[in-house]
């Protein structure tokens, strides 16, 4: 089979950061995601990932993110069986199979075309899950999903790389969009979105980053549908801190004592 090449740049192609550490995580002992599908998927395409420059370390904070991220999402549907998952800026992220949902959940990757073509070749279809082709900030393609049952919206590493006026159109727009659901997604403090731009990873795709929030109630105030359910930070999982290096884990305990670095980054639950 011949391999795929890649002929994406800046923010498109931004997903084979979390694409290569899911993989590489995988191989690891202790793996949390054991994520065939990225496997896989990194030896059939055509791209130097050493040029990404992800260390160890974040190789384990971005499973650890996929990780809790999976876990939202299957108690949603356990809680609510027949719904509506919106997985915005998906990439190449094989979470539809990870967690194997009934068919009535109705599954919609979205991203940008070029990158659900190559999702197109790259994973099996599979019944249930739809692909659209869009930017997620284009309401357009909201027209191609069912309104009428609770949604899911998971944004992975997405919100970030959004302008503020478009993160809050967007949720603005699925909030008024879906009679309720929950949303999902990493964010980051200011300061934190500031750092990220010096990450050798990013800066080795071009991209450029944005949006960040400080106060997640800050969010409840700007899009008055949501209600913070959960705020995690991301340092409170000692089975995987134990896993990283003695330097991150130094740092990481530093951070704690720091309270402009203890939110840094966390995992955020909004419900509407």
């Amino acid at each position: 089979m011949p391999a795929e090449k890649i002929t994406l740049s800046g923010k498109q192609e931004t997903f084979l950061i979390t694409l290569y550490a899911k993989a590489m995580e995988s191989r690891m002992p202790g793996s949390l995601l054991k994520d065939e599908f990225a496997a896989e998927a990194i030896r059939r395409i055509d791209y130097d990932f050493t040029k990404l420059n992800v260390p160890h370390d974040p190789m384990i904070g971005l499973a650890l993110r996929a990780k809790i991220l999976d876990d939202w999402t299957r108690e949603f549907i356990d809680h609510t069986p027949i719904a509506t998952v919106l997985h915005l800026g998906c990439g190449l992220d094989s979470r539809v199979f990870r967690l194997e949902p009934p068919t009535s959940v109705h599954w919609f990757d979205i991203d940008f075309p070029k990158v659900i073509e190559l999702r197109r070749r790259l994973y099996p279809e599979r019944d249930g899950c739809h692909l659209i082709g869009a930017s997620v900030t284009d309401p357009d393609w909201l027209r191609d999903v069912p309104a009428e049952h609770p949604v899911m919206v998971i944004a992975e590493g997405l919100l970030p790389y959004l302008r503020k006026h478009e993160v809050l159109r967007l949720l603005d727009t699925l909030t008024a969009y879906f009679p309720s659901g929950e949303l999902a997604f990493d964010g980051y403090s200011r300061l934190g979105v500031s750092l990220l731009r010096f990450a050798p990873p990013v800066r080795a795709t071009g991209a450029s980053l944005h949006w960040g929030i400080d106060d997640p109630r800050e969010l409840e105030r700007q899009v008055p549908r949501l209600k913070l359910v959960k705020e995690l930070s991301g340092l409170d999982d000692p089975a995987q801190i134990i896993r990283m290096t003695w330097p991150t884990r130094l740092t990481i305990l530093w951070c704690q004592f720091v309270p402009a670095f203890q939110r840094l980054g966390r995992f955020l639950l909004y419900r509407f």
